[in-house]
């Protein structure tokens, strides 16, 4: 029988266990506290060898192995692929930041929307991860920043997986993570991305979560938005763009619209002013990204011109522009890249 991992116990069923087992509560924090730090029950130093015996045989420290590890631009960026119990495995990427250091989450094994540029829609589909396996994705990379001197400060849902298709576990985390017992990281500094699942942003709205929502927009047209992001067929823009703007005005904040530039595709001035005519000016912001290359691909990324090209154009129309940085080029670092690489040579075990 696989043995659970502290993290999905939690810290208060934690104390309840220790103290039916007649521990005091200082017990709880003082395990809590080296989970938080990454270290192995046998290195728990000041717990007991008979409770730090009793803890191994009843759970893990966690329920992640670390598979793969790349490091890219000059060190800023770091990605790691884990295993997951069944033989799954995920992503996940920190970015270091002069001002900030985030975390690119995955909440599910590949993701169902099949989106025709995203190396992880070009995988097969595994399953949902539980809320504890999303939140040890965040507490591996606060260690490995701790051991820098750093921490991590930003968390967005932006790795393999469509987040509102695994909604339970993606809230629970994000309270979760927000935990002072745990990472204490404010949901106003958590993304929480979806290609446009409407019902799912409607429901975000009773949660009280201050969380930013971004929607991956990519085209401004139903014809070409169909194909970019299939789940527009079930869910298209005249009632994706209405539900945006309304978790806008009822949140207070700003919806992200992220749109990856694809040469010849929707990178021409057409597509600008589309976008343009599509998003109010007010409370919203347009996050242009670049394509990073998958292979087998047939999709290619704009030139340097092009995109600043087209960022101006649709600033200069009045809405907020950023081009973000591209990192990880050097290491398999677009959304499912490396996970694609070692399913290339490791069976996986699939449910469909």
């Amino acid at each position: 029988m696989t043995l659970p991992s502290l993290t999905s116990v939690g810290h208060d069923e934690l104390t309840r266990w220790l103290a039916a087992r007649g521990h005091a509560r200082f017990r709880s924090d003082q395990v809590w506290g080296w989970l938080l730090r990454g270290v192995g029950f046998e290195a728990m130093d000041g717990v007991p060898k008979t409770l730090r015996d009793e803890l191994a045989a009843a759970f893990r420290m966690s329920s992640l192995t670390l598979e793969k590890e790349v490091v890219a631009d000059q060190g800023l960026t770091t990605k790691m692929l884990y295993g997951l119990d069944g033989g799954y495995s995920v992503e996940a990427v920190v970015m270091r930041y002069p001002s900030r250091i985030t975390l690119c989450i995955s909440s599910q094994v590949g993701c169902p929307i099949g989106c025709p540029f995203c190396a992880t829609g070009q995988g097969p589909f595994g399953r949902n991860l539980r809320s504890h396996e999303i939140v040890e994705q965040a507490l591996d990379a606060d260690r490995r920043l701790a051991a820098e001197g750093r921490r991590l400060s930003h968390v967005v849902f932006m790795g393999m997986g469509e987040p509102l298709n695994n909604y339970q576990a993606v809230v629970d985390s994000v309270r979760q993570m927000a935990d002072p017992d745990l990472l204490g990281i404010s949901p106003r500094r958590m993304v929480i991305s979806t290609s446009g699942l409407v019902p799912g942003i409607g429901r975000l709205l009773g949660e009280g979560l201050s969380a930013t929502l971004a929607i991956s927009l990519h085209a401004a047209r139903n014809d070409l938005r169909d194909v970019l992001v299939p789940v527009n067929r079930k869910y298209p823009l005249e009632e994706l763009i209405p539900a945006a703007r309304e978790f806008a005005v009822v949140t207070g904040r700003r919806v992200s619209y992220e749109w990856v530039l694809l040469a010849g595709v929707n990178d021409t001035d057409r597509d600008a002013d589309e976008l343009l005519e599509l998003i109010d000016t007010h409370q919203s912001h347009i996050n242009v990204i670049p394509f990073n290359p998958v292979d087998g691909s047939p999709y290619r990324a704009p030139s340097r011109k092009r995109v600043m090209e087209f960022a101006a154009r649709v600033r200069k129309g009045g809405l907020n522009v950023t081009v973000r940085d591209t990192r990880g080029r050097d290491g398999d670092a677009a959304c499912g890249q490396l996970r694609a690489r070692s399913l290339a040579t490791v069976p996986l075990e699939v449910t469909l």
